[in-house]
């Protein structure tokens, strides 16, 4: 099992970071009151309240330990399942398969917990999903046989095990990584793919004018999506000396992983919404909207970084 280490000046040093932003950030709205006072900023005070309490959370758990990372993890993963499926149609004769569905959540975060990396990487993608089929065949019902199986499946992948492997950066050998182990790797990736959304946002502000997917997400434009993987990838560069093993041009590769990755799960998710015709996936987060609203970068850039950062070091 993994053993709860003391924070290291490293790690403490970028939480400064984080929340030094997080100050400027709040003064932001003041700023812009009293410059334009006809404008509306309460969305904008919202997001950022709302990120100071993600925030304090988040931290929290880095520097109390291990465990509550993991459990942190393991109930962001049941909220944004739970999330997911209040938006699919799922069947009646589908209840008894869900109970299972949310079982594997514990079982799939134990398997980080015992650095378990064999099981961990395919107890989802083979026997969840061999085993949820089978036991939603035995409800007799085959209309929508093929819908139910595929929605829940993606809702497990997408929601669970790709996040895992956020989680996972927990569970790596902590000698590999001198300048924080498992915490520091875990803050590098979560602050880098946020910091791209709003990176992403402010460039598409500014400058944005040509669409990328007008059809789905008609506020990302090119200059949007470039200016923020550019502005991602130098500060994975500036972080990656700070916080991870990564050489300087390995950052630069993990800024760029970050940024696409992050740009394409935002995307995907928008897709989903747009299927179900709604805007945001809930209200939970003031400012933001739903769980989905805000783990949908995360959701590819965290498997994608993961095994890039495996790859080359472990």
């Amino acid at each position: 099992m993994i053993a709860a280490v003391e924070p290291s000046p490293s790690l403490l040093y970028a939480l400064g970071g984080v929340f030094a932003i997080l100050v400027i950030a709040s003064i932001v709205p003041t700023v812009l009151r009293r410059w334009r006072p006809r404008g509306d900023y309460t969305e904008l005070s919202q997001r950022v309240r709302t990120w100071w309490i993600m925030a304090c959370v988040f931290a929290l758990a880095l520097v109390v330990g291990r465990v509550a990372s993991l459990v942190l993890f393991g109930f962001l993963s049941f909220l944004a399942l739970k999330e997911y499926l209040s938006l699919i149609p799922t069947r009646r004769a589908d209840r008894r398969a869900l109970f299972w569905a949310y079982l594997a959540i514990p079982v799939q975060y134990v398997w980080v917990g015992m650095e378990w990396y064999g099981m961990f990487i395919i107890f989802i993608p083979v026997y969840v999903f061999l085993f949820l089929p089978m036991r939603m065949m035995l409800s007799g019902e085959t209309k929508g046989f093929l819908r139910a199986t595929g929605t829940l499946h993606w809702g497990l992948m997408t929601m669970v095990f790709s996040l895992s492997h956020a989680a996972y950066l927990l569970a790596l050998p902590g000698e590999k990584n001198p300048n924080g182990g498992g915490a520091a790797l875990l803050l590098f990736l979560v602050f880098l793919t946020e910091f791209n959304d709003v990176a992403q946002y402010v460039w598409g502000k500014l400058f944005g004018r040509r669409k990328v997917v007008p059809s789905i997400s008609p506020g990302k434009t090119w200059a949007g999506l470039v200016g923020g993987v550019l502005t991602t990838t130098a500060l994975a560069t500036l972080l990656g000396g700070l916080l991870t093993p990564l050489t300087r041009v390995q950052s630069v590769g993990a800024g760029l992983i970050i940024g696409l990755a992050g740009f394409a799960g935002d995307v995907v998710v928008s897709s989903l919404k747009r299927d179900l015709g709604i805007k945001d996936s809930g209200t939970m987060l003031p400012g933001h909207g739903g769980i989905l609203d805000r783990i949908d970068s995360l959701s590819y850039a965290a498997p994608l970084f993961f095994h890039y950062l495996y790859y080359l070091h472990y």
